[in-house]
C-alpha cells in the first residue's frame, strides 16, 4: 500500500527545489536564499528551527502556494514558515518514511501537517493558512550542499524498516510530578529490545481530552505504527483511556485486548477489572496496557512476540495469511 500512495503522489517521482528559506531567529519570517548547507541530525545551517527533534526541515509544495496565491493572497517565499519549496509533488500524499534526495542531502519525512497554536499573519488576513495541512516535516539523514534549482528525487520507505512506536502514560499524579512513572519507561525499554523504533514517550493526566489529541496527532501526522498506552483502564472516575481510544479509532481490534486480559487472568483474577481496548486509526494500532510496571511487563512478554505480523499487514509490508 505504501507503493500505491507513493505513486499517487507524483507521476515521474522527480521534482525540483524552487526555494530555500531560513530565519536566524524564531518568531521572525523566513527569507529566501539561493544556497544552503544541510547539517545531519540538525537541519539547515543558520535556521532557527533546526535542532535535535523530528521537525528539522519543513517542506511545502510550490503548487499549493500558487493555488493559495490565486485566491488573492500576496505571498513571498518563506511566508508560511517553510524551509524548502518543492515543485512537482503533492507532498502530503507521501507516507512517513519517504526520503527526499536534494543535491548531496537526504531528508526523511517524519510528520504530515502540524497543529496551529497561534494564527499567523496570513491566516489573520485571509482566514486560512495552508502550512498546518499541506506542510510536511523531515529529519536530515545525510548532510550536504543544496542550491535552488536542484532536482528532488523521491525514494519510497523500506519495506523491512523497523516498526515505529509511541508510549503514553496516563496518570494525574505522574503528570503533576507527584509520582514517578515506571510503566512508560518499561514499555519503551521492552519495545526497543524487541526492535521497535520508539519515537515519542509522553506523560499525560488522566481523562479523555489530552489523550485524544495525542492519539490523533501520532496516528495522522506522525503515522506511528503502534501506540501503547498505560494507565486509565480501571474503574476510577478519571479512568477514561478506553473511551478516548474508542472515540478516535476507525475500527476496533479487541482480539488483542481480550488476549492480554485472558493471559493476565492466569496470573491474577484482578485482571477481570481491566476495561482496556485495542483499535486502529488509519494505519496505526492503539493498544491499551495495564497501569502497573509488573502488569505491563507481563502483557508485553505475551504480546510482543506476535505483534509484528499484525503491524506488517496494517502497514502493507506483509501479506495476510489464512490457514486451510
Amino acid at each position: 500500500m505504501d507503493d500505491v500512495r507513493l505513486m499517487d503522489a507524483g507521476k515521474n517521482m522527480n521534482g525540483k527545489l524552487v526555494g530555500i528559506c531560513i530565519s536566524e531567529k524564531r518568531g521572525t519570517q523566513k527569507h529566501p536564499v539561493d544556497v544552503a548547507d544541510i547539517v545531519k541530525g540538525w537541519g539547515i545551517e543558520n535556521d532557527a528551527h533546526g535542532g535535535n527533534w523530528h521537525r528539522q526541515v519543513s517542506l511545502l509544495s510550490y503548487e499549493k502556494i500558487e493555488a493559495f496565491r490565486e485566491q488573492g493572497a500576496e505571498i513571498v517565499p518563506g511566508a508560511f514558515g517553510e524551509n524548502l519549496i518543492i515543485e512537482g509533488f503533492d507532498l502530503r500524499k507521501f507516507p512517513v518514511g519517504t526520503r527526499f534526495r536534494i543535491g548531496e542531502a537526504v531528508l526523511e519525512l517524519t510528520q504530515i501537517g502540524k497543529e496551529c497554536h497561534s494564527h499567523c499573519e496570513i491566516y489573520k488576513k485571509m482566514g486560512d493558512c495552508i502550512m498546518p495541512r499541506e506542510g510536511v516535516f523531515t529529519e536530515v539523514i545525510t548532510g550536504g550542499h543544496i542550491w535552488v534549482g536542484d532536482a528532488v528525487e523521491v525514494t519510497e520507505p523500506e519495506k523491512d524498516r523497523p516498526f515505529t512506536a509511541a508510549v503514553i502514560t496516563l496518570s494525574d499524579k505522574g503528570a503533576a510530578g507527584l509520582r514517578e512513572d515506571r510503566s512508560g519507561p518499561k514499555i519503551r525499554e521492552m519495545a526497543v529490545q524487541a526492535g521497535y523504533d520508539v519515537k515519542e514517550v509522553l506523560l499525560l493526566p488522566d481523562g479523555k481530552g489530552p489523550l485524544k489529541r495525542q492519539l490523533i496527532r501520532l496516528s495522522d501526522q506522525r503515522q506511528i505504527n503502534v501506540i501503547f498506552t498505560t494507565g486509565g483502564t480501571g474503574f476510577s472516575e478519571r479512568d477514561m483511556t478506553p473511551e478516548a481510544t474508542m472515540e478516535v479509532c476507525d475500527r476496533m481490534a479487541n482480539g488483542i485486548a481480550d488476549a492480554i486480559r485472558n493471559y493476565s487472568m492466569t496470573i491474577t483474577p484482578r485482571a477481570m477489572f481491566s476495561r482496556a481496548v485495542s483499535g486502529i486509526r488509519g494505519r496505526t494500532l492503539i493498544v491499551n496496557l495495564p497501569g502497573s510496571p509488573k502488569a505491563v511487563q507481563e502483557a508485553l512478554e505475551f504480546l510482543l512476540p506476535h505483534l509484528g505480523h499484525g503491524l506488517g499487514i496494517l502497514r502493507g509490508s506483509e501479506g495476510d495469511c489464512a490457514r486451510l
